[in-house]
Formats: structure tokens, C-alpha cells, sequence
């Protein structure tokens, strides 16, 4: 059975997130999903289903802040930002992907 693009998102999910919004800030959910796909040349995806229910928890715990902003069309929009929680979660984050990607590359060459 053949596992779809979303399942690679399984626990790094957060870690793209905000390592997105370091680099752009203020981005609505609609562009996070869109510069996941695009920057990972559509090998990651972040479905709306995921996403959203991960954005709340991560302004819960004070790691972005968001805010409604009216769009030019006159649509409002949701949009985040990273604080300064967010910016020492991100290290963290990193940290833990580190450990984990040296620790599945060693399994995988392993002989």
C-alpha cells in the first residue's frame, strides 16, 4: 500500500510551520500550504485538515500570533506570525529533526 505525501508530514508539521514563518511573516494559512508544496517541489503537502487544527495549537501555546486583516478584495484573512516563543520552539524543533534525520541515516547505512 502506497503511503500518500501527507503521511511525511507526520511530526514535522511544527517544524515547517514555523521555520515558514521566519521567513515570511505574516502569511495566511492558504500561503503556508502553498509554500510547503512549493518549496519542497510538491514533495510535501500540508492538507487544510492538518494545518489549521495545527496553526490553533501552536497560537495556544504562544508560538505564533494571529491576526484579521481585511484583503484588498475586501475578504478577510487570517494571518500568522511567528513570537518570540515561536523563534525558541523553532531552534528546538530543529534540534529534534537533527537527532532524528543522523539517527535514520545511520539505520539506513547501516550493513
Amino acid at each position: 500500500m502506497a503511503k500518500s505525501k501527507t503521511d511525511s508530514l507526520q511530526g514535522s508539521l511544527d517544524l515547517l510551520v514555523l521555520k515558514i514563518l521566519s521567513r515570511r511573516p505574516r502569511l495566511h494559512g492558504y500561503a503556508i500550504m502553498a509554500a510547503i508544496a512549493d518549496i519542497s517541489a510538491e514533495v510535501l503537502r500540508a492538507e487544510e485538515g492538518s494545518l489549521y487544527p495545527a496553526l490553533y495549537r501552536m497560537e495556544e501555546a504562544g508560538w505564533i500570533r494571529a491576526e484579521w486583516i481585511k484583503k484588498e478584495n475586501n475578504r478577510r484573512a487570517r494571518i500568522y506570525e511567528l513570537t518570540a516563543a515561536g523563534k525558541k520552539q523553532l531552534g528546538a524543533e530543529e534540534s529534534r529533526w537533527a537527532a532524528i534525520s543522523t539517527a535514520i541515516n545511520r539505520v539506513l547505512q547501516e550493513a
